[in-house]
């Protein structure tokens, strides 16, 4: 009798402590949650599904628009996702991505990128996003020589604000390629 009880003892009090041992998903905040379904969004590659989340973004959506559009163009792959999180610094919610791109993948270092989406939050509403990246220095290299090698496509389909950032993320990830070549081809 001694032993059912204490089985039925221990039994009650691990369904007890289960819901503090496991964090569950609806466990989670609304920002973070709206920060999940934001990068489900972005990396759709579907500009509708993007739109209701930079719906109250300012001067930022039409960057990360453009920005959904070059990663589209440069065949972005998620390689690991990691969950996005509140940082408590600068008062954002972080979501970071790590991914192989066409850009990347013609310098042939085997290295994937990380790319971070601060998210700015009021209340519940996306209000502001900055993205950075852990880009090796090599990316920047081969950017200012395909530059230098192909002005006209800096001022063509790379121009600041050409109508479409896909079709220039295809052209840059040809010039990174002639680059690597040509690195090869000087060592």
């Amino acid at each position: 009798m001694l032993l059912s009880f204490t089985r039925y003892a221990c039994l009650f009090a691990g369904l007890c402590m289960a819901p503090v041992l496991t964090a569950r998903p609806e466990d989670k905040t609304p920002q973070l949650a709206i920060a999940e379904q934001f990068i489900e969004a972005f990396y759709s590659f579907n500009a509708n599904r993007l739109a209701p989340y930079l719906r109250h973004a300012g001067d930022s959506a039409q960057s990360i628009f453009r920005y959904q559009a070059w990663a589209l163009g440069g065949n972005y792959k998620i390689v690991k996702r990691m969950p996005c999180k509140a940082d408590p610094v600068s008062h954002t919610v972080i979501c970071r991505i790590t991914v192989q791109d066409d850009l990347v993948m013609a310098l042939q270092t085997g290295f994937d990128v990380t790319d971070s989406f601060h998210l700015t939050f009021t209340e519940n509403l996306i209000t502001a996003i900055e993205t950075s990246s852990n880009d090796q220095p090599i990316y920047y290299e081969a950017r200012r020589w395909v530059a230098e090698q192909y002005p006209e496509l800096m001022l063509g389909v790379c121009a600041d604000n050409a109508p479409s950032p896909a079709e220039c993320a295809r052209a840059m990830a040809l010039g990174y390629r002639a680059f690597f070549k040509h690195q090869q081809s000087t060592h």
